[in-house]
């Protein structure tokens, strides 16, 4: 079975960003990499991007959320542009409260956690870094 792997795009808070999610989820990055890793002469770099992450990757669950910072020279993303959203599938009422609390803290709760129409327990907001989010506890297969 194949997985899937969000990969999102940072403004240079990255790092501040993932060790939120480490903060919620626990855990443990599997790898970091610093732009000032790969510098090289054909790879020059300022000095004001030698800190930002080239990489990052941090598992949760099967999965691994991934990440890195945009250098300057390539723009800034759009932090309130409509991305596609992170959904997460949790085991427990319980667990989708944790998650759902400790993720959205700063955030914009676009719908509270709640019990849905299609019999799901669920919310959806986005997240202190302009991430989207969706948490679901699907009580038809418990």
């Amino acid at each position: 079975m194949a997985l899937i792997n969000p990969h999102i795009n940072f403004n240079g808070n990255a790092e501040e960003a993932f060790n939120f999610y480490k903060s919620v989820f626990g855990g443990e990055f599997t790898k970091v990499i610093r732009f000032k890793d790969l510098e090289n002469p054909e790879f020059p770099l300022a000095e004001k991007e030698a800190n930002k992450i080239m990489h990052i990757a941090f598992p949760i669950g099967s999965n691994t959320l991934m990440a890195n910072d945009i250098p300057e020279f390539m723009g800034k993303v759009n932090e309130k542009e409509n991305r596609s959203k992170i959904a997460i599938s949790v085991e427990t009422r319980e667990e989708a409260d944790q998650l759902f609390n400790g993720l959205s803290s700063g955030g914009e709760v676009e719908m509270p956690m709640a019990n849905s129409s299609w019999g799901s327990y669920f919310g959806m907001f986005r997240d202190k870094f302009g991430i989207e989010w969706m948490i679901e506890y699907d009580t038809n297969n418990k």
